[in-house]
C-alpha cells in the first residue's frame, strides 16, 4: 500500500495498532438477536479462561410443545408509542397502557388481548400454523379457553357501519339492518335468537333482527366485546317535515292526512308517535289517529334522510 495524503502521508495500514491482551479480554459481546428476544434468559458473563479449559455452553430456553395449530398464550409489554406489535401486525392501545404487560391469545382464528384478566381488544388473526409454532418457540406456552364468556345464551356486541344498501357484515355474512341506516355507524347486541342495531351515544334502539349466526361464527367477530345493557327504544314521538300537495294533503308513513287546499305548497311539522299524527298548523295542533304501523322513513320534506330510530 502506498502512503495517502489525507493519512498526513502514511499507509493505511499504519494507523492500526494492535489491542492489548488486557483491553482484549474485557471487550463487549454481542448477543444475537433471536437470543435478545428470549424472554427472562440470562446470558452468563464472558469470563477469559485459559486455552486447554473447555468453554461453558450457553443454557438454552426450554422449548414448550404446543400442539399444532392450537391456540398460544404470550406475554408482551406495551412500548411509549402504544402500539404493540405482534409477528409483523401493529394492535393500537394506546400510550395510556405504555409500560403494562398484554397476555395475547391467539390461533389461526383470533387474536385476544388480555390486561389484568380483562379482555380489552379482539381481532381476527393473521398468523398461520408456522407463526404460531415460532411464537411458542420465544416464550410462548400452550393456551386455555378463550377469554370470552362461555354459554350459547351470552350476549356479546360489536360495532358496525352500515352501509348504502342497509347492510353490515357479520362473520363474512351480509346482515340487514334498515335502508334508513345506511352510511351511519351503530352498535349491534347478540343475543342467542335476536340482532339488536342500536345508537352508540344513547343506546336507543334503532331495529331488531333474526340473529343468523352460530356461537362459533359469533366467538370469530371482529371486535367482539360482552354487551352492556339492553338497549331500549325512544319513548317521544318522531319529528320530521312534510311539503302539503296541491290539492292539500300530506303523505305520513303511507297515510294519507288531509290538511286542505289553501296550505299547498307548504312545508308543515308532523310529530309521530305510535298512536297519533300530530301536525303544526298556522300556531294551532292538529291530532289525527294513526292508522299504519309503518316505521317513519323519510324526515325531511324535500330531500329524503334516514330517520334515526323506529316507531
Amino acid at each position: 500500500m502506498r502512503p495517502h495524503q489525507a493519512l498526513d502521508i502514511q499507509c493505511p495500514g499504519d494507523r492500526f495498532t494492535p489491542v492489548a491482551g488486557q483491553e482484549r479480554n474485557v471487550l463487549g459481546l454481542k448477543i444475537p438477536g433471536v437470543l435478545a428476544l428470549v424472554p427472562q434468559q440470562r446470558m452468563a458473563p464472558v469470563v477469559s479462561e485459559p486455552a486447554e479449559a473447555s468453554p461453558v455452553p450457553a443454557t438454552l430456553p426450554e422449548v414448550v410443545q404446543v400442539d399444532e395449530g392450537g391456540p398460544v398464550e404470550f406475554e408482551r409489554v406495551v412500548p411509549a408509542s402504544g402500539n404493540l406489535q405482534v409477528a409483523g401486525k401493529q394492535f393500537w392501545l394506546g400510550p395510556a397502557r405504555s409500560g403494562l404487560t398484554v397476555t395475547v391469545w391467539a390461533d389461526t382464528s383470533v387474536i385476544h388481548l388480555v390486561i389484568v384478566g380483562v379482555r380489552i381488544k379482539t381481532v381476527r388473526s393473521h398468523l398461520s400454523v408456522a407463526d404460531l409454532a415460532q411464537l411458542a418457540a420465544r416464550g410462548g406456552r400452550a393456551a386455555g379457553p378463550a377469554p370470552l364468556p362461555a354459554g350459547d345464551a351470552s350476549a356479546f356486541e360489536v360495532d358496525r357501519v352500515v352501509n348504502n344498501s342497509g347492510l353490515v357484515n357479520l362473520g363474512g355474512r351480509q346482515v340487514l339492518a334498515a335502508e334508513i341506516l345506511g352510511g351511519r355507524q351503530v352498535g349491534i347486541r347478540i343475543d342467542e335468537e335476536t340482532l339488536s342495531f342500536f345508537d352508540l351515544s344513547s343506546r336507543e334502539l334503532l331495529r331488531v333482527r333474526t340473529n343468523p349466526l352460530n356461537p362459533d361464527e359469533v366467538r370469530r367477530l371482529r371486535g367482539l366485546r360482552p354487551a352492556g345493557p339492553a338497549p331500549r327504544p325512544r319513548v317521544e314521538p318522531v319529528r320530521v317535515q312534510r311539503r302539503v300537495s296541491a290539492v292539500g294533503t300530506v303523505m305520513v308513513c303511507r297515510q294519507t292526512v288531509s290538511l286542505g287546499r289553501p296550505y299547498a305548497g307548504q312545508t308543515v311539522t308532523v310529530h309521530v308517535s305510535d298512536t297519533t299524527i300530530t301536525v303544526e298548523l298556522d300556531g294551532q295542533i292538529r291530532v289525527i289517529r294513526r292508522t299504519t304501523d309503518v316505521p317513519v322513513r323519510n324526515v325531511k320534506a324535500n330531500k329524503p334522510h334516514g330517520a334515526s330510530h323506529v316507531v
